[in-house]
């Protein structure tokens, strides 16, 4: 369902941060564009239009949970539909479209917000647009008339090189499948393997990292890194579905399931492609598809007693000689190439010291945890460019948006032993900041003037706002 007008939602960051997977998400410093408008005179000034924009604008999920409450139980005669409903579906079906869990979905949407999908409808106007459609989209929903749309594609570097192709589902698809994982998780969680990290609840890459360390001081020194190829391109529908359908025996499930893979994506030029393999990194269903997927590996490695941690499709094995990590790299590849009907990247994949091989941006050497020289020259690029004097932002934009990135990196990178390195990082972040003062006051009267202000001695700043010298 496709609204007849919609505020455009795809704004994006002046800059890029440091990615987790996901999603996602939470450690990206991002930069909001546009300056704050500055307050209307009075209200009687507002336009009708211009209400009704504010009014769309500061719609809550409480708004739309009050709808979808109203949507649900507002008549007799939708409490008749609905037990018809119930009588001809199953529970689970109706406990995915159940009006809780399609509030607590649109909570976690908007929470975590994100760009448009082909569409172009942003967060901020899907609650005018959902209080209007719904009705018809369950309907649909409930018919299994229901086409999801595709998926808008876009791409973004990887750290090694090369880009990552992402799929941007539209808000009303992030909203259904996210009902959806909710709804599936409880169902696969029991089934998943203590291995597992990602996606999962109490359950991250620092505890991934902690179960390799703990590993390694056991006497495991060799190490199994396997690089799967385009994973989330290259997923088998008919072995997905086929390991979805083992605990979900709801049809209309499976069905809404099979419709999210298959929904095709729309490239930049507009160009619409079929997706005939493959899970769309972008949906808030993805994860949970990825671990069922990859479940069967993790068995695997625990049937042969191995050591390893899993975080999505990121997998180290460690084991203590090295003749015995080769053997075990012929059989993982045999295994996930018949079994999986996935492939392992030879250039990424190899055998080797522990010491030598990141795992999550993080190296385990002398049974310490620490960050990897790649990820500090990633930090250093993007505090440059933060800190880049031609960036012409205020101040105050500026600081916010290395705060956040910088708060961001150091939050994931906490755990590694580097206390020395951390203060040497700190001072040159600030040297940085200095620059872009000194670069924003230009003329000697100002900087004097404004040492001045900040208590610096009056030799110091007579010798410092005369100098000819650069910034840095």
């Amino acid at each position: 369902m496709q609204p007849a007008s919609t505020a455009t939602g795809d704004r994006r960051g002046e800059r890029a941060g440091v990615s987790r997977g996901r999603s996602s998400a939470g450690n990206e410093p991002g930069v909001s564009d546009g300056s704050p408008q500055s307050p209307l005179k009075a209200p009687e000034g507002l336009t009708h239009a211009r209400r009704t924009e504010l009014i769309r604008t500061a719609e809550t999920a409480g708004s739309f949970q009050l709808e979808m409450a109203l949507d649900a139980k507002s008549s007799h005669e939708r409490n008749q539909a609905a037990e018809k409903d119930r009588s001809r579906k199953g529970e689970q079906w109706e406990r995915v479209l159940s009006p809780e869990n399609i509030n607590a979905a649109w909570r976690k949407v908007k929470t975590n917000a994100g760009a448009a999908g082909i569409d172009r409808m942003s967060i901020a106007a899907f609650p005018a647009f959902i209080r209007n459609h719904w009705t018809k989209i369950r309907a649909k929903l409930q018919d299994g008339t229901y086409c999801p749309s595709p998926v808008r594609r876009v791409a973004i570097p990887k750290k090694t090189g090369g880009e990552r192709p992402l799929g941007i589902p539209t808000v009303l698809d992030r909203v259904i499948q996210q009902a959806l994982a909710q709804e599936l998780s409880g169902v696969f969680e029991e089934t998943f393997s203590e291995n597992s990290h990602a996606y999962r609840t109490r359950r991250n890459a620092h505890k991934a990292l902690y179960s390799i360390r703990d590993a390694a001081a056991q006497g495991n020194t060799h190490a199994v890194d396997c690089d799967l190829k385009s994973f989330f391109d290259q997923v088998d529908h008919d072995l997905l579905m086929a390991r979805v359908a083992r605990k979900v025996k709801d049809k209309d499930v499976l069905r809404l399931i099979g419709r999210y893979l298959r929904a095709g994506v729309v490239l930049p030029n507009g160009k619409r492609e079929p997706t005939p393999k493959g899970v769309p990194q972008g949906g808030p269903l993805s994860p949970l598809l990825a671990n069922i997927m990859l479940t069967p590996l993790d068995r695997e490695l625990e049937r042969r007693r191995l050591r390893f941690a899993r975080y999505a499709d990121d997998f180290l094995i460690v084991v203590p000689r090295r003749q015995q990590a080769e053997q075990v790299m012929v059989d993982i590849v045999k295994f996930v190439e018949q079994k999986l009907k996935l492939t392992v990247n030879p250039a990424k994949s190899r055998v080797a010291p522990l010491t030598a091989c990141t795992f999550l941006g993080c190296q385990i050497q002398r049974k310490q945890i620490r960050w990897s020289e790649a990820a500090v020259e990633e930090f250093h690029t993007e505090v440059r460019a933060l800190t880049g004097r031609s960036w012409g932002v205020s101040m105050e934009h500026r600081l916010k948006s290395l705060s956040r990135y910088v708060n961001g990196w150091f939050g994931y990178y906490r755990i590694s032993h580097t206390y020395g390195e951390v203060i040497e990082l700190d001072k040159w972040i600030r040297r940085r900041v200095r620059q872009c003062y000194w670069k924003q006051w230009k003329r000697a009267p100002t900087r004097r003037r404004n040492l001045l202000r900040l208590g610096a001695k009056r030799e110091d700043v007579h010798l410092a706002s005369r100098s000819r010298k650069g910034c840095w």
